[in-house]
């Protein structure tokens, strides 16, 4: 290379050909991944690193951040390489060690697992959908904390995607609603580079794409010619005059330039070869037998991101000095809410409450009254449903509603878009500051599932609300009644499932949620009405009883051991009580346990365990109205289980439930079944 300094222009190109370079190595090296995007888009990647994005590589934390979003995750050598050349923690052994085991440079990106990674990507669709959400997060922190003169929340969220990601449903639900709630602090940059792997766009995707955008209330701007770095710094500085609007930028690229496989799908999903790597290098007039070279005129070049970035975070740090004396109640707010601290006395008002003398009612609206008692005193708590507010008593009172020209409010309006809902809570969640929840009823969950992997994998505290839980939902028949969707959830690895089974465990549930740091929860609640339980020891919330996800409701009478355990969850905890006292009239000594979260319950010791399920009794019944998948690990050898192995039909909920064989009187004949095969085996 050479050794005096390069002109602007020509240290411009050596950059865009150093990440060129870095992506087709580490690549081709992992013998795995995809190099042709990464090649495309090098040059804007570089120049918004380099020139148009607030960050501080030294400081990836920083609160007053722009958010950066690749949701082509498949890309991931763009952003590794940006990362490195940039100064964050991420070492050239890294990019070397792509795709390799315990490496943090993952086949896609991984939240967490290297800095700069806001968010993990790689389904398609999802980080458009989840950056929404951190653009809405920013703008309603902005309203909410920003005063004249202390702009202390001023940041915007950037986003590449792939025609991939813009065919894929969520990312336009979630348009539909950005451009609704005109989210104008929201860039997004549509690589049309017109290439599948299964061929050219041409066979599947000739729908306008701007026109649907526009159809959106996005601006939509071109960039026909991504190497054009003047033209890139145009369309940045058009997106971000337009204050009322989002802006879709409809970016032309070709996929592997400079290579023989340029422009054609071989370019997208695997490495272009030793041969095709040699002659891409000779025609970016670079060394063919050097891999992973960083000329030292780049690493001077982005040695001034770092120092910029440290100037803008030194600037911002005047800026909340100022704003600390001119506001400390709300600074304090500030700082507390994005360190994810939660207030002091912050459940006192759950703790105290007590449904000891009250009637009846679903557990989807103790689960209202709990919001009731917790968002007055977490007022960073916020979150919508799915069209379905009313029905999943999930309102705020008098939290407002976010809108277009309102966003210091509490009630998201997500419309019949639930991908996209759950997909911008991971998002609110991802940016930091706000709480958020997401609402609808326990069958759509399935539509929502993408999103809750990706929140479980993040280990994002999001926090989902499940209504109407079970087929005693009645009338709506099968395709409204859950079956197997709460052994689906409980598959995932790291989703917290709750399903309380009356007031008292649903405000205690909820308790559990809040205090979730790095996983996310679901609750799943009726719709019937169920006596709150009576325990007669003056306790109120059973929190923690609730919070080690099964424990023992109601004890067997006599001395010994009992005969038979009841386990159950939900509204089938009060079938199992009614069996209880049936078997016990007829001299069988039997226990309930109530259990709430079989995953909290399997993270309590042994010695929890096995107090509450003695290894010694072994005849057991579960007892859920959903698939019985999953229960023989609590039902154990000898026991039997009580649920539905079929799709439900439409009746009044308890005819529903009875002819589905959801019954005290099933109950009960299981109980029996199950002490018959352990005195046969006896």
């Amino acid at each position: 290379m050479a050794a005096t300094a390069p002109a602007p222009a020509q240290l411009d190109q050596l950059c865009v050909n150093t990440i060129r370079t870095l992506s087709m190595d580490a690549v081709q090296q992992a013998n795995s991944g995809h190099p042709g995007t990464p090649m495309a888009l090098a040059p804007l990647g570089h120049r918004l690193f380099t020139r148009h994005m607030k960050h501080d590589p030294k400081d990836p934390h920083w609160a007053d951040r722009d958010r950066f979003v690749l949701s082509c995750g498949h890309a991931s050598m763009l952003l590794y390489s940006l990362l490195h050349l940039s100064g964050y923690d991420v070492s050239l052994d890294d990019l070397r060690n792509f795709r390799q085991l315990h490496s943090p440079t993952a086949g896609h990106p991984e939240r967490g697992e290297v800095p700069g990674v806001e968010f993990t990507t790689g389904p398609l669709g999802q980080g458009v959908a989840s950056a929404v959400g951190m653009a809405l997060a920013e703008r309603m922190l902005a309203a909410h904390f920003n005063r004249p003169g202390h702009e202390v929340v001023d940041h915007r969220t950037w986003v590449i995607a792939s025609d991939g990601d813009l065919m894929e449903g969520v990312s336009g639900e979630s348009a539909s609603l950005a451009g609704h709630l005109a989210l104008d602090r929201l860039v997004v940059f549509w690589d049309d580079n017109r290439i599948t792997i299964d061929g050219t766009t041409e066979i599947t995707f000739t729908e306008d794409v701007a026109a649907r955008y526009e159809s959106y209330g996005w601006q939509v701007l071109r960039l026909d010619d991504v190497d054009d770095l003047e033209a890139i710094d145009a369309v940045v500085a058009d997106a971000i005059a337009d204050t009322a609007r989002p802006t879709l930028v409809v970016t032309r690229t070709h996929i592997g330039i400079g290579s023989p496989r340029q422009d054609t799908p071989k370019a997208h999903g695997e490495p272009l070869g030793v041969e095709n790597v040699r002659i891409t290098k000779e025609n970016y007039g670079w060394p063919a037998d050097e891999t992973f070279l960083v000329p030292d005129a780049v690493r001077t070049a982005y040695a001034d991101v770092a120092t910029r970035g440290a100037d803008a975070g030194a600037a911002w740090d005047s800026t909340m000095t100022d704003y600390v004396a001119a506001h400390p109640e709300l600074a304090e707010e500030y700082r507390r809410r994005m360190h994810g601290e939660l207030p002091a006395g912050w459940a006192d008002d759950l703790i105290a409450e007590s449904f000891e003398d009250a009637k009846a009612a679903a557990t989807r609206q103790s689960s209202g009254r709990a919001l009731a008692l917790l968002t007055p005193r977490l007022p960073e708590l916020v979150g919508g449903s799915a069209d379905l507010a009313a029905s999943n008593n999930t309102d705020i009172a008098d939290g407002g509603d976010v809108t277009a020209t309102s966003y210091d409010a509490r009630n998201l309006r997500y419309g019949i878009r639930e991908h996209a809902m759950a997909a911008i809570t991971n998002g609110i969640h991802a940016h930091g500051g706000l709480r958020a929840f997401g609402a609808t009823f326990l069958i759509f969950s399935d539509y929502m599932r993408p999103a809750i992997r990706l929140s479980a994998l993040m280990g994002l505290p999001s926090i989902w609300v499940f209504t109407h839980d079970s087929v005693f939902l009645g009338e709506d028949g099968p395709t409204h009644q859950p079956i197997e969707q709460l052994a689906a959830l409980r598959a995932i690895p790291n989703l917290l499932v709750l399903r309380p089974a009356e007031a008292n465990e649903t405000l205690a549930a909820w308790k559990v949620a809040i205090e979730q740091t790095d996983r996310p929860v679901a609750l799943a609640l009726t719709r019937q009405g169920l006596e709150p339980f009576r325990y007669g020891d003056g306790s109120k919330l059973r929190g923690a009883e609730v919070e080690r996800g099964g424990y023992v409701l109601r004890e067997s009478t006599g001395d010994g051991a009992p005969a038979v355990i009841l386990i159950a969850t939900g509204s089938e905890v009060h079938l199992a009580l009614a069996a209880a006292e049936l078997l016990e009239g007829d001299g069988t000594p039997t226990r309930v346990v109530s259990m709430p979260s079989t995953e909290l319950f399997l993270e309590q010791p042994r010695e929890w365990r096995d107090f509450v399920l003695p290894p010694a009794v072994r005849a057991r019944v579960t007892v859920e109205a959903a698939t019985t998948f999953g229960w023989e690990r609590f039902a154990g050898d000898f026991g039997a289980t009580v649920g539905i192995d079929r799709f439900g039909l439409s009746a009044p909920g308890a005819q529903a439930a009875e002819a589905l064989g959801i019954t005290v009187d099933a109950v009960v004949d299981a109980a029996h079944r199950s002490l018959a095969t352990v005195h046969g085996e006896g």
